[in-house]
């Protein structure tokens, strides 16, 4: 049981205190462990999830490697280019407006993209997960001046491929009044995504009057040279 605890904990799943107990804070690791994995998420650590956490240990070392994994297996199979991607576009705290926005001027530019209306992080990620998205981007208002994109990170695992994606989105807004800062977290939509994910915290709201096409550019730019980026690795 100190094992499984250890090894998810490792992972990013946090167990709470690792005592050899399994209570319900290792059930809950466990299950969302198995969720973001693709397995079912009954709690019950089988077969199938001790071969999983020994593939994602291998894979990773001592550190996080769900994410890594996925990540691995995502842009090593198909066309990446904008055109064939599958974009979930997502937002909290009265940024709809500009999360439209963001959708349609994907969908001019020829990506499938779905829009992601629950106000719950959690119904979001599995709304994403469930819609095989290559990859989510989110709005998140913040009553503070502010604008950050946060990618999935934690004491010793970072997404890479989302940390790409919010470099080069910042990059496009460096000369911008909105320039964002980049830094990783964890929070739910971004560890429960099984897709690279970036989410852009911004505000004050009402600071943010006619910002939205600006916002846009800098979006679907930062994606265009993360997929011409993945294509050529």
């Amino acid at each position: 049981m100190v094992d499984l605890q250890g090894a998810l904990t490792r992972l990013g799943f946090d167990c709470g205190r690792v005592d050899g107990i399994f209570g319900p804070d290792t059930e809950r690791a466990l299950s969302d462990f198995q969720r973001n994995s693709g397995l079912p998420s009954d709690g019950v650590c089988g077969k199938d999830t001790v071969e999983a956490l020994d593939l994602l240990r291998r894979q990773s070392g001592s550190g996080p490697g769900a994410v890594a994994l996925r990540e691995l297996v995502t842009m090593a199979s198909g066309d990446r280019n904008l055109e064939h991607l599958r974009v979930v576009v997502g937002h909290f705290g009265g940024l709809g407006a500009l999360a439209r926005q963001v959708v349609l001027a994907l969908r001019q530019r020829s990506a499938t993209v779905l829009a992601a209306e629950q106000v719950d992080p959690i119904e979001q990620a599995l709304m994403a997960n469930r819609g095989v998205a290559d990859v989510y981007v989110g709005f998140e208002s913040s009553p503070e001046s502010c604008s950050i994109i946060h990618h999935f990170a934690v004491a010793e695992f970072e997404s890479v491929a989302g940390r790409t994606l919010a470099e080069l989105i910042a990059d496009e807004a460096v000369r911008s009044p909105i320039r964002p800062t980049v830094a990783g977290v964890r929070i739910p939509i971004l560890r429960e995504t099984v897709m690279p994910a970036v989410l852009w915290r911004i505000g004050p709201v009402e600071a943010l009057t006619g910002s939205a096409p600006e916002i846009t550019r800098h979006v679907v730019r930062g994606l265009v040279r993360w997929t011409d980026t993945h294509s050529e690795n």
